[in-house]
């Protein structure tokens, strides 16, 4: 997977989880957030997940916790790996969102 095809696929996951995740925590959707801003998204929803103490959204929270994971390993990670840790962070970013709905 080249960059160009890495940040086309990490600006895909932001725009389409972007909106559910900010308006979870009352928050404006982020416009073209960069990976280091929707990684930031994702921890403050998981922030208010694991204090709202509710046992129904500790599932959203640990999916949010792995795709932050995955995320951050496929910004940081060999090229090689891109794809998979991209799409390991799109299936817990679903989870997490069908969670917390």
């Amino acid at each position: 997977m080249d960059t160009q095809t890495h940040a086309n696929t990490f600006t895909a996951l932001a725009a389409c989880f972007s909106v559910d995740l900010a308006a979870f925590i009352a928050e404006e959707t982020p416009q073209d957030p960069s990976p280091a801003d929707f990684i930031d998204l994702i921890d403050r929803v998981r922030n208010v997940l694991g204090s709202a103490s509710l046992g129904s959204l500790q599932d959203a929270e640990e999916e949010l916790d792995a795709a932050a994971t995955y995320l951050t390993d496929a910004l940081n990670g060999a090229e090689d790996d891109q794809a998979m840790l991209l799409a390991c962070a799109r299936t817990h970013l679903r989870n997490a969102v069908e969670a917390i709905n």
